[in-house]
């Protein structure tokens, strides 16, 4: 790979093997200094969002300023300290999507069992680190190919139709991930298939992440889709003759309870009524086995003006309280498709077992 390049909303990230084109830059095309301090306030204003794109543009982040700091006087021991810091200053930003603190938690045991190393040096550790980045972008595309794929063919064996019509919620797609996407690389996986007829997509209120992002992704690839409110979701379903239901995860613990975009827990009430299938797709990095149900799960409080305001300018009484979590919990009973995972598809009780065996045989 000669350049890798993560287009992730409002940031690019250029990421070179062997220090060619390391950069990050803003959507204004302004070369950003400092990238770790300029990340965390990127991920908290969800100018770069999305569960795998915040890990992966906070360790490619950490390269590009390792890479900016090659000519600089250090040793192994501050160059270790500095990295430890980044991440964990990074990780503080988002706490209710799991990808980053596992990034963040693999990249600092590496990094402190590279320092240990016999013969190793700052520049060794440095292009060590930016390597580790590099090759977790690779593997976020890879695992979101397979989940198209996984997804695709397990809804096309269990539905027995020729073509069928879905619902999605927020983004999860190129724009959320390295590429491809999660439950929209299923959707794009049915479409390159030929087995796709129709996509709806919810605005997803507040932020409209629907709106503003998945449409964008739909309407470019030019699968056919039609966007509707958060509120007509139920209606869809009774009418439009949906066929499955597919989210993203930021968590999904032990029991298979999945931490997702607010909305999404009432989209799972509504299609255990109409007896939809619903799907969580994410990749293992989404997975969170140390938390053993969804009530253990810390659930982000967003600012008011999300809610309040629309581009700016105030819609709401002033004065008005509000309750504004960026998350809801989806009870694992209703997840009645299954998780979609790299490395298959998991009825929820079925998935802790399914990961801790792939772990094993790694």
């Amino acid at each position: 790979m000669d350049e890798s390049r993560a287009c992730l909303n409002a940031c690019t990230v250029l990421v070179g093997l062997r220090g060619r084109c390391l950069r990050l830059f803003c959507s204004s095309g302004t070369m950003l200094r400092r990238p770790c301090y300029t990340c965390r306030p990127a991920f908290l204003f969800l100018q770069v969002r999305g569960a795998p794109a915040i890990a992966i543009v906070g360790c490619l982040s950490l390269a590009v300023e390792l890479h900016d700091k090659r000519n600089a006087e250090e040793n192994v021991g501050h160059l270790e300290k500095f990295v430890l810091d980044s991440l964990s200053y990074l990780v503080s930003a988002r706490p209710t999507a799991v990808n980053v603190a596992r990034a963040a938690q693999e990249l600092g045991s590496f990094v402190q069992q590279e320092a240990k190393r016999e013969g190793t040096t700052a520049k060794s550790l440095r292009e060590s680190v930016i390597n580790w980045a590099e090759a977790m972008l690779d593997k976020d595309l890879k695992d979101n190919r397979n989940i198209g794929d996984h997804g695709a063919r397990h809804l096309l064996q269990h539905v027995g139709q020729d073509k069928v019509v879905v619902l999605t919620h927020c983004n999860t797609g190129s724009l959320a991930t390295a590429g491809y996407g999660t439950a929209l690389g299923i959707i794009r996986s049915l479409h390159a298939m030929g087995r796709l007829e129709h996509v709806y997509c919810t605005e997803t209120r507040p932020y409209n992440q629907g709106a503003r992002l998945t449409a964008y992704e739909l309407v470019y690839e030019e699968i056919p889709a039609t966007l509707i409110a958060d509120s007509m979701a139920s209606v869809a379903m009774k009418e439009k003759k949906i066929s499955a239901i597919f989210v993203g995860a930021d968590r999904v613990v032990a029991n298979g309870d999945t931490a997702n975009k607010v909305g999404t827990y009432q989209l799972a009430i509504a299609a255990k009524h109409h007896g939809i299938p619903f799907y969580v797709a994410a990749p293992r990095t989404s997975c969170d086995l140390s938390l053993e149900h969804g009530d253990q799960i810390i659930i982000e409080e967003r600012p008011s003006q999300e809610l309040t305001d629309i581009c700016g300018v105030q819609v709401a009484a002033p004065g008005i309280g509000v309750w504004n979590p960026g998350f809801d919990v989806t009870p694992h009973n209703l997840i009645t498709g299954g998780i979609v995972t790299e490395i298959g598809v998991f009825a929820p009780s079925e998935l802790q077992a399914a990961l801790t065996q792939a772990v094993n045989k790694e």
